[in-house]
């Protein structure tokens, strides 16, 4: 499962692709976060950046809303640092002690912990976003989205969530199952047929990310006593490309206790062979650029022509790397490999 990656969150970029900003849609997500107090968990800065320089009165008014949820993050960190250091202060007054505790000392850690990424959530506010437009895409985060408008039948750029929430589901069954940020292509008949060849999306990226057990990778079993070893691999298209992902995506209408939203998750296949070997058993479908017009505009009456797309991704080689230690793991390598799109 791609359960993250390197993606277009500058909402400009898709207006290459003739793509209309939902701004009302960007507005409402704004607005829902200076409730909940997570734009910063959940809104990447290079989403938010270009909002700073409004180009008419529609990004102002997102602008604006964007700034009373910068208030609602801001306070909701700054209370964080202030319980956490009390705990702090509690914990090492036990530590200096002469009954020091077990208690104690993991509340330091977890404390000084907390301290640390908060202090980090607020010194991100003065950064800068990546100059080209790409960020780190998470489950739970949003990210700029592709779609057609059902009303319309125009491009439009929509703000949703990476982890969709399927037709008839409700917050509490989404929690329970919170896997649905990928949607298996051998599951678009079943689980996901409310949405296949309804409502199709793209979304822009360049490497994409997954986490492999260390002894997989190295085609081995564990040994008895050794645990397993995660571990992160970035994979990458050779040549370097823009990738075209597959996507479902689906409007969440607003309840008495959440704003409605946008969500939205990426198509999987089963994994080409270098993919494979490194010990993952999904990726991501890239879509040809020349399909990218039929796949908005799916037809449910004919869906062997959408099933056609995803079985004719791009052709490319491949690029995995590893990072250079994992806990205790040995030195990561660099591995290429044709990737052959089927």
């Amino acid at each position: 499962m791609c359960y993250s990656a390197e993606v277009w969150e500058d909402f400009r970029l898709y207006e290459r692709m003739g793509g209309t900003l939902d701004i009302h849609a960007f507005a409402k997500m704004m607005e829902a976060r200076r409730f909940t107090g997570d734009l910063f968990k959940v809104v990447p800065k290079a989403m938010r950046e270009p909002f700073e320089h409004p180009r008419n009165e529609g990004e102002m008014g997102v602008k604006e809303k964007m700034l009373e949820a910068y208030q609602a993050a801001t306070l909701a960190v700054e209370e964080e640092i202030s319980v956490q250091t009390e705990r702090l202060v509690k914990a090492e007054v036990v530590l200096a002690s002469l009954k020091p505790t077990k208690k104690a000392e993991n509340d330091k850690r977890v404390a000084t912990n907390k301290i640390t990424a908060a202090r980090e959530k607020l010194d991100e506010i003065k950064s800068q976003a990546n100059a080209d437009g790409y960020g780190r895409m998470w489950p739970g985060q949003f990210a700029p989205v592709l779609i057609r408008d059902p009303a319309t039948g125009a491009r439009m750029i929509v703000p949703a969530r990476y982890r969709c929430r399927l037709p008839g589901w409700t917050k509490a069954d989404e929690i329970e199952r919170p896997g649905t940020y990928n949607a298996r292509k051998d599951k678009l008949h079943t689980v996901w047929k409310k949405l296949f060849g309804y409502n199709h999306g793209v979304i822009v990226a360049r490497r994409f990310y997954e986490s492999v057990s260390l002894h997989r990778l190295q085609h081995r079993d564990l040994v008895p006593g050794e645990r397993d070893i995660p571990v992160e691999i970035r994979f990458q298209p050779e040549p370097a490309q823009e990738m075209f992902l597959a996507c479902l995506w689906r409007y969440v209408e607003a309840t008495d206790t959440e704003k409605g939203f946008y969500s939205f998750a990426a198509i999987t296949r089963d994994p080409p062979p270098e993919v494979q070997d490194a010990g993952h058993d999904r990726c991501i479908v890239a879509l040809k650029p020349e399909n990218i017009d039929a796949w908005l505009e799916p037809d449910p009456g004919h869906l062997s022509a959408m099933y056609a797309i995803l079985d004719d991704p791009i052709d490319a080689y491949y690029q995995h790397e590893l990072p250079e230690r994992v806990d205790d793991a040995p030195a990561a390598i660099i591995r290429r490999s044709k990737f052959d799109g089927r």
